[in-house]
């Protein structure tokens, strides 16, 4: 089994534990929980801020002696647009299903921004088509550069069934601005209809040894989590199936410029 692939457990609360230890990475941390009616989790962000993401269902979230109400509407990542929960470092949180739920806990450092918990609603996010042809995909912006956080980039597309995504390939694996950023990510992955499967691969260059350090092309099914450490990383969605991800990126400088592929790069011009 790829070291890349983490699989969710079966059953309801937390399926998916992803932190900087087991990823044997630095900034990103992603946890998936599934909760039925009246089903309630919480925690205490500590150090690191958090991203609460309903990516399906209706909740009661609360933050600190704040009482956010009932958040969500979509019953599927496919449907409409998310609604999410910004939650600064040093801050507790719970979250009180009132639907079958499904809550993405994105985390990351916090370092002392002291920003203010806010609702990240539909009417706040800004939605993109990139691409063209067979890789067109559709972005919807959860927390951009150009909000405010300290470490935390969120994301989440939806490509269509046959078409590609992440692609012309590109990195950012390298702190070297303005060129490049250093980004650690995860990929949240879902199929509708739930019984298909995509591909992504996550590969580096090749070494001075003529190799590569990372080469692994995973079969994805609904619910998994791909890590991409470093290296380029495309997605690839089977007719008839549409992926949906939610990517979670961090690193040392909260921005995302990222390398294409050169012998790919052809591909944006065509």
């Amino acid at each position: 089994m790829s070291k890349l692939l983490i699989k969710p457990k079966h059953g309801t609360g937390r399926v998916t534990h992803v932190t900087p230890e087991t990823a044997g990475w630095t900034y990103v941390g992603f946890d998936l929980h599934k909760l039925e009616p009246g089903d309630t989790y919480g925690d205490w962000t500590a150090d690191r801020e958090t991203c609460l993401v309903l990516v399906s269902g209706k909740a009661h979230v609360r933050v600190g002696e704040d009482d956010l109400g009932t958040l969500g509407e979509r019953m599927s990542p496919f449907e409409g647009k998310p609604w999410s929960v910004y939650v600064p470092a040093g801050g507790d949180w719970s979250v009180r299903a009132e639907t079958n739920v499904e809550l993405a806990v994105c985390t990351a450092p916090g370092l002392g921004g002291n920003l203010p918990v806010r609702i990240i609603g539909p009417d706040d996010v800004k939605q993109e088509v990139r691409g063209k042809g067979t890789n067109t995909r559709y972005v919807t912006n959860i927390l951009p550069e150009g909000e405010p956080a300290d470490s935390l980039l969120v994301v989440e597309v939806i490509t269509p069934g046959g078409h590609t995504s992440s692609y012309p390939p590109h990195k950012h694996d390298e702190d070297n601005l303005p060129a490049e950023s250093l980004l650690e990510e995860t990929y949240y992955h879902r199929l509708n209809p739930p019984q298909g499967f995509a591909f992504q691969r996550v590969y580096t260059e090749f070494n001075d040894a003529g190799h590569r350090d990372i080469d692994e092309a995973m079969a994805v099914e609904d619910g998994d989590v791909t890590l991409v450490p470093k290296g380029y990383h495309p997605c690839a969605a089977c007719h008839g199936y549409d992926l949906y991800y939610l990517n979670v990126m961090a690193g040392p400088k909260r921005t995302w410029k990222f390398h294409n592929a050169k012998e790919h790069e052809w591909l944006l011009k065509a």
